[in-house]
Formats: structure tokens, C-alpha cells, sequence
């Protein structure tokens, strides 16, 4: 019997072929996927050559991104021409470009609204300073408005906050909120972190020439990504100089040197009166600092507030962790207790700085009366009125 061979030997020929354009197809697809291209890129791009869409679509039904860029910022929709013969592929990526965004959109807003009861957790830890929370407040919406902005595909600028003036007496809480801002700035993504890095004169200032500069340099590259803080600024001026070689003005200068780079957030705190040597010492600082900030000294009310949220607030590593308050120990008999055994300067004087103390002497107190042989577990750990009043009446003597 004679073999016809034609058939066979253009079968051959026909896999041959095949596997040709397979193994180009294989070694051009590693080398778009090189190019950081996804799955996706690759599946339109095959479309567009065999004009089927079927891999396509069932990466979009595995919810392959339609946004992703490669290494040269191109999405798959990008490699799209505007003519008419891919309208099925086009119609078929944009309606999942859509769906995506709007699924972003969703999720964005989801994440947004957990953002924001963060916020307003932090700051109901904060006594006072409504203008502050109020800017926190618009710092903290932007941001989350513009995630979601750009999760519906437009494109929108990168906010940097601005750099801050703290102005007050001691006590008024500069630190503490400068700590808490750290923390929301970088939670709402205007910082890339939440750290602090807290500096006075003696951080910043050499004693001779040529000191100054990396010193202060060096503390300005530990706070990159954070925030500056820079307690007591106006040491840096000194109200006489004694002598010409005082570098406190050089260290101010490296400063505000690198301000406008956006690397830094910096928070310049002190005594409302002797900050004015630090605002007129240098030209730009009104220009770079344009947000100013009063803490007052709080009220009898506010301390008394504070102290309920310090107790309400403690961590295992505290002196009065597992302490409570006596029900009689309410907001208001606190204030009158402040009231009575403080004067207005002693108040003024301390502020917020009375409260640890005064609770630290009233657990010594608590536990000055008490006798061994208890075993009432709620009489062991309840601070009363009557050991408050004498933590304070210690702590003022």
C-alpha cells in the first residue's frame, strides 16, 4: 500500500509554524512583562493582533485592574487606537474601568468614614484648642476627599501641610498635640510617617564655629517624613547676646533652609511673647510659617476634664493603671477642688502639668490610708475627692 505523504508533510509544516509563532509569542510575552506590563497588558495586546477578546474578558471577570500602568506609565486601555475595529475590546474596557472606579469609590468610602471616627477619637483627647481641631478637621477631609477622588480616575494634586507656629505657656498641651498631629497627619496620608522629633536650643547649637551646622543638620535628616518640633524656639534668639558667639540664629537659618523641600513638617513652639524675636529675626519666617496656634491656660473646668481623660486613658506601663475614680470624683467637684486649692498663677504657672503629680500623690495617699488587712478590691484601687485633695494640696505647698 502507497502512503500519500502530502497531507502529512503539510501538517508538519502547519505545526511547525504554529510552534514558531508560539515561541515568539512566548518569548515577546516574557519580554512585556519585563516592561512591568500585567496579564492584561498582554491580553489586549494579543487581542488586538487575533481579534479576540475572550482572554480579555475573563481576566476582567477575575477583576484584573484596567488601571495598572507599566514601567512606562501605559495602561491597557492605552494601547487602544481610536479606530473602529476594536470597538468590541473598547467597550469591554471601559465598562470594567468603570465598575472598578466605582468599586473604589465604595471602598474608598468605607475606609474614609473609619479614618474620620479615628480623627474624632484623637481629638476628643484634646481639651480646648477648637480652632486647631477645626483645621486638623479640613487638613484631615482634604486628604480623604482626594483618595477618593482618585479612585474615580481624576487626577489631583499632592497636598503638603503647612508648616506651624505653637504659642503658649507651659502646660498647654504644644507637645502633646504636636504628638496626636504626627499621628493624624500620617493616618490620612499627608505624612509618609508619625514620628515626632522633639528638639530644644541645646539639640541644635554647637559651642564653636562650624558645630552648628551638622548638628543641626542632623537632627533636621532624623525628622524627615515627620514632623520637626522645636520646643522653646525662642532660645535660638536670646532676648542679649552676651558675647558674638552665639549660634542659635545659624541653626534657625539651616531650618529654614530646607522648609519649602516638603521633606519636613516643622512646629516652632514657645511663649507667645518671646516667639515675636524668632518671627523678626528672619524675613521668611512669616512666609514658610503660616499657620499660628494660641494655647491659653486652661480653666479649673479643663483640668478637671483632663484629668478624667488621663484616668480613662492609661496604659499598663502607668503608675495608675488599674486605679479608678470615685463616683464622687465627678468634672465639676474636681474643678472646685482646683479652684480652692490653686491660685490663678500657680495655675498659669503649670496648666496641664498639675494633673500627673496630682494623681500621683493622691495614689500614695490612697494607699497611706489604707490598712494591709484589706481585701475590698474596689476600696484597693478607687482614688477618692479626699485623696485628690491631698495630691494637690501636696503638690502646690
Amino acid at each position: 500500500m502507497k502512503l500519500n505523504w502530502k497531507p502529512r508533510i503539510c501538517m508538519v509544516k502547519l505545526l511547525c509554524t504554529w510552534l514558531r509563532r508560539m515561541g515568539a509569542m512566548i518569548l515577546l510575552g516574557c519580554f512585556l512583562l519585563m516592561n512591568g506590563m500585567t496579564p492584561l497588558h498582554l491580553a489586549v495586546w494579543y487581542s488586538l493582533l487575533y481579534e479576540d477578546c475572550s482572554t480579555v474578558k475573563t481576566l476582567l471577570e477575575s477583576n484584573a485592574d484596567c488601571s495598572a500602568e507599566d514601567n512606562e506609565g501605559i495602561t491597557p486601555i492605552n494601547h487602544l487606537s481610536k479606530g473602529s475595529a476594536n470597538k468590541k475590546l473598547r467597550e469591554l474596557l471601559y465598562s470594567h474601568l468603570e465598575e472598578q472606579r466605582k468599586r473604589k469609590a465604595i471602598e474608598a468610602c468605607s475606609e474614609t468614614k473609619a479614618k474620620m471616627d479615628e480623627l474624632e477619637n484623637e481629638l476628643s483627647n484634646i481639651v480646648g484648642l477648637n480652632d486647631l481641631k477645626t483645621q486638623l478637621r479640613k487638613w484631615a477631609k482634604g486628604m480623604l476627599l482626594d483618595e477618593r477622588r482618585r479612585a474615580l480616575g481624576l487626577k489631583v494634586g499632592t497636598r503638603r501641610p503647612p508648616h506651624m507656629a505653637f504659642l503658649g505657656n507651659p502646660g498647654t498641651g504644644k507637645t502633646m498635640v504636636a504628638r496626636i498631629l504626627g499621628r493624624l497627619l500620617h493616618m490620612v496620608g499627608i505624612l509618609p510617617t508619625d514620628k515626632v522629633t522633639e528638639v530644644q536650643r541645646t539639640d541644635l547649637v554647637g559651642e564653636f564655629v562650624g558645630h552648628t551646622g551638622p548638628k543641626t543638620r542632623k537632627k533636621i535628616k532624623d525628622a524627615e517624613g515627620g514632623i520637626l518640633f522645636v520646643d522653646e524656639a525662642y532660645r535660638l534668639i536670646p532676648m542679649q547676646k552676651a558675647d558674638d558667639k552665639d549660634y542659635g540664629l545659624e541653626a534657625l537659618e539651616e531650618i529654614m533652609s530646607v522648609m519649602d523641600s516638603g521633606k519636613i513638617v516643622v512646629i516652632f513652639a514657645g511663649y507667645s511673647e518671646p516667639m515675636k524675636r524668632v518671627i523678626a529675626s528672619n524675613e521668611g519666617f512669616c512666609r514658610r510659617v503660616t499657620k499660628f496656634f494660641q494655647f491659653n491656660d486652661f480653666t479649673s473646668d479643663e483640668l478637671a476634664t483632663i484629668l478624667h481623660i488621663k484616668m480613662n486613658n492609661q496604659t499598663e506601663d502607668s503608675i495608675l493603671y488599674g486605679f479608678k475614680l470615685h463616683s464622687f470624683c465627678s468634672v465639676e467637684a474636681i474643678s472646685r477642688l482646683i479652684q480652692r486649692e490653686t491660685t490663678e498663677k500657680q495655675r498659669q504657672g503649670m496648666n496641664g502639668g498639675i494633673i500627673d503629680p496630682m494623681l500621683v500623690n493622691a495614689r500614695e495617699n490612697l494607699d497611706l490610708r489604707l490598712n494591709f488587712d484589706c481585701i475590698d478590691t474596689e476600696e484597693l484601687r478607687t482614688i477618692t475627692l479626699e485623696d485628690l485633695e491631698a495630691g494637690i494640696q501636696l503638690l502646690t505647698q
